[in-house]
């Protein structure tokens, strides 16, 4: 299944957070978009991995995404290696998307970052015809390919963006993403631990970052990116 866009999370509920309304809108201007899950986010505090399985197919229907896989690494305990990286060289080169998105380059929870540099490392690998893969049960060796960019979502930090993505008109699509993970957000009736994305604070901060970056670059909502290369234009007409 070729893709457009391929967005790659370290657990459930990353990438719509996020990206969520970018994915929101490009789904709408009728790109194929599907997402990539590292982990089952089997240590979070809040729920279980089985709920959190039921929730991530719930929001990537509510996204449209044309596929959601979850390659089912250790949350926590996954590393930048040889062994992972070959399994996601198999889903990059199986989906061929144009364009991947990912984990923050660096955050609070170490997942984040580790996510962030096994998927680049794992886009560049991908296009070296050398290392040879087969997708699961099929018998020819995959083609190389390469994605012609990776953009890093921001997550808990604020880290400056190089591409901000004007999301007005879809913030709402994203929020009811994010909230089909009931067991982990703000939710005054449960009696579920507390923990640092459960708290009503942190639900309000998802809409007023994209107020803020939306402000910045005068539209209301807007989501935000860093790059590992110079992004380019044919035209200065082209930027906003």
């Amino acid at each position: 299944m070729k893709l457009d866009i391929l967005a790659i999370g370290a657990h459930p509920d990353d990438v719509e957070l996020g990206c969520g309304a970018t994915i929101a809108k490009e789904v709408v201007n009728g790109k194929k978009v599907g997402i990539i899950d590292l982990t089952r986010g089997e240590l979070g505090t809040r729920g279980n991995a089985e709920i959190r399985d039921e929730e991530a197919f719930n929001s990537g229907k509510i996204l449209g995404v044309k596929t959601r896989v979850n390659m089912r690494f250790a949350d926590g305990f996954f590393i930048n290696d040889k062994d992972h990286q070959l399994e996601l060289i198999k889903m990059i080169r199986y989906y061929k998307p144009e364009i991947v998105l990912c984990n923050a380059i660096e955050d609070r929870h170490i997942d984040h970052g580790k996510g962030s540099a096994l998927v680049s490392d794992s886009c560049f690998l991908s296009g070296l015809r050398k290392i040879e893969t087969v997708y699961k049960d099929d018998k020819s060796i995959q083609d190389a390919w390469r994605p012609k960019a990776v953009y890093h979502y921001s997550q808990w930090k604020d880290i400056e963006p190089d591409v901000v993505v004007d999301v007005t008109g879809f913030m709402d699509k994203k929020m009811e993403s994010v909230m089909a993970y009931r067991t982990q957000f703000f939710d005054p009736k449960s009696d579920e631990p507390e923990t640092p994305i459960s708290s009503k604070n942190f639900t309000d901060s998802i809409k007023y970052r994209a107020l803020n970056l939306g402000r910045l670059i005068g539209v209301e909502f807007a989501e935000g990116f860093t790059v590992e290369r110079y992004p380019a234009v044919n035209s200065l007409f082209d930027l906003k």
